[in-house]
């Protein structure tokens, strides 16, 4: 359910800023302030906070939300041990305790019970109640509270309430600029450079069908695994078909257009 990434480790995951959000990050973290990052899947939230943590030097507890996720699995449950019956600690709690950074990824997918759960620690109390123990947990200054979701994938039933949304500072990300996405592709893959421009180019013409034929455009993430396949050995038509295709529709006339998309681009 959850990640746990140690500083100490010395390696700080590759970056390419877009703005100013690391200073934004930064300033979250010195302020004691939570932070809600907005954006498609797949346009580098997830690398961001990984990427902030390290160069803060602070540990991070990564925790991918999902519909049976509930307020336990973040704070802790008592669980039978030996013969006997011993609290331990969710990674929402061990990071209140170490000063660490607990990042929701999707936080719109899990239970109503977790937005209880978070409210004392995204105002000016910032405390982690534990009822099952009768702790009060406070939070010291290290500890930052980073969620994030897809506005794109909101329904009427999956949303973050108002009273919820506007307990956080906001930074809302997109798919980078060409001029971005291209040392951004060059520096996960190792494919040539004019080979990936020609991968941006297409993924921009793609991305161009969101709303029409297509629910969500083609991330960054699927433009870097494409480059990996190439720059593995794989065809460009094949790596293109099952990194930058087959991954967006499972209609096969919807396939077959966009392939004739991808044909016109590169010639």
């Amino acid at each position: 359910m959850d990640q746990f990434v140690n500083p100490e480790s010395g390696t700080v995951p590759f970056y390419l800023p877009q703005g100013d959000e690391c200073d934004v990050f930064a300033a979250a973290h010195r302020s004691c302030l939570p932070l809600l990052l907005k954006g498609p899947t797949g346009c580098g939230k997830t690398r961001f906070v990984a990427h902030m943590a390290a160069k803060l030097g602070r540990p991070l507890y990564t925790v991918a939300c999902h519909d049976d996720l509930s307020a336990a699995d973040l704070i802790g449950r008592y669980l039978l041990k030996g013969g006997e019956t011993v609290w331990v600690d969710g990674p929402l709690t061990r990071a209140v305790r170490e000063g660490a950074i607990c990042y929701l990824d999707e936080v719109v997918e899990a239970r109503k019970d977790v937005a209880v759960v978070l409210h004392p620690l995204t105002d000016d109390r910032r405390i982690l109640p534990i009822d099952r123990t009768g702790e009060e947990l406070q939070a010291g200054p290290g500890f930052m509270l980073v969620a994030s979701y897809n506005p794109g994938y909101q329904n009427i039933l999956k949303t973050l309430k108002p009273s919820t949304r506007q307990r956080f500072l906001s930074v809302e990300f997109g798919f980078p600029k060409p001029e971005h996405e291209v040392p951004v592709v060059i520096a996960e893959s190792g494919l040539a450079e004019d080979r990936v421009r020609l991968l941006v180019r297409i993924a921009g013409k793609l991305r161009g069908l969101k709303g029409q034929d297509l629910e969500e455009g083609v991330s960054t993430r699927l433009v870097v695994y494409c480059a990996t396949l190439i720059a593995q050995g794989m065809s460009f038509d094949r790596a293109v078909q099952v990194a930058m295709i087959e991954p967006l529709t499972d209609d096969a006339e919807v396939k077959r257009g966009l392939a004739d998309l991808v044909t016109a681009v590169a010639g």
